[in-house]
């Protein structure tokens, strides 16, 4: 029993929280961009835990469907080669019953929503399920990872709100180039086994100046996240949004190809860097 528990944390990454975090940040924004409209703080708060739970789950069951889909690839990649179905310590089988449990959790999460939450987050899963692919094709899987792992941007505001307008949307760009930055930071740990098995990534395709590439993927993400600010009035929660800068200005310096730890490092920051923009956000709504 305790082999099968241990599979199911590493199969799911619940040993790695940062994957499900990075994917219930922009819904956190995008609930506390409709909450400035819309100030009904005990939905706020009843909603933001639903999207932490939808996250955790669809996180967990987008790994374990990645895992199945790389099965071979992962085998060929150092840092990836122990993994529970690389190195066949989880049947594939078994697997696939984990993700039907995980979805069927997720949708009783998603029913709790407005018809057109329900129909994005359906809508949302031809992004989940076939992202696992996109680096067979094309050197920008992390900028179609961009557009899955903010949906919840749009979902978080539909929740509310009952609609989609401009000022959603334009966060979501700003969240999608700020994917693709942090994601070419991850990518970076892989590039010399990604050559080798004809893997795709924007760290490859950018690797002699993947520094110019991220700062300019960071700096487009600040300009829109500003630009949704600037709709909105200003208060000292733009202290937060200067944070924000400072843990892209500090990944930008750690990070480093020749040292893959420091790029999971940076990675890693992002975590803070997504805290930063939901607070820009939440505390917009209290004239302190």
């Amino acid at each position: 029993m305790s082999k099968h528990i241990q599979n199911f944390i590493y199969v799911t990454r619940l040993n790695k929280p940062i994957g499900f975090l990075l994917l219930f940040w922009p819904c956190s924004w995008g609930l506390s961009l409709a909450f400035y409209f819309d100030k009904n703080f005990n939905v706020f708060f009843y909603y933001l835990i639903l999207f932490f739970l939808g996250s955790v789950l669809m996180r967990s069951a987008g790994c374990i469907v990645n895992d199945i889909i790389d099965e071979k690839i992962d085998r060929k990649v150092e840092r990836t080669k122990s993994r529970p179905i690389a190195s066949g310590k989880l049947n594939k089988s078994l697997a696939w019953i984990y993700v039907l449990i995980l979805c069927a959790l997720a949708l009783l999460v998603l029913i709790q929503f407005n018809f057109l939450t329900i129909s994005l987050g359906a809508f949302s899963m031809l992004f989940a399920f076939s992202y696992p692919f996109m680096k067979r094709f094309t050197y920008w899987p992390q900028l179609f990872l961009g557009f899955t792992f903010n949906w919840g941007i749009i979902m978080a505001w539909a929740s509310i709100m009952n609609d989609i307008t401009y000022l959603p949307i334009l966060l979501y760009l700003g969240a999608i180039f700020w994917t693709l930055g942090y994601d070419t930071i991850y990518g970076v740990q892989d590039i010399s086994d990604d050559e080798v098995i004809g893997v795709k990534s924007t760290a490859i395709k950018f690797k002699n100046n993947l520094n110019f590439f991220v700062i300019s993927c960071y700096s487009l993400s600040l300009v829109a996240i500003m630009l949704v600010m600037y709709n909105l009035n200003f208060n000292y929660s733009l202290i937060f949004l200067g944070f924000f800068v400072l843990t892209l200005i500090y990944q930008i310096k750690i990070f480093k190809v020749k040292k893959p730890s420091n790029c999971l490092k940076a990675f890693k920051i992002n975590n803070w860097s997504g805290l930063m923009i939901f607070l820009s956000f939440f505390f917009l709504n209290f004239n302190i």
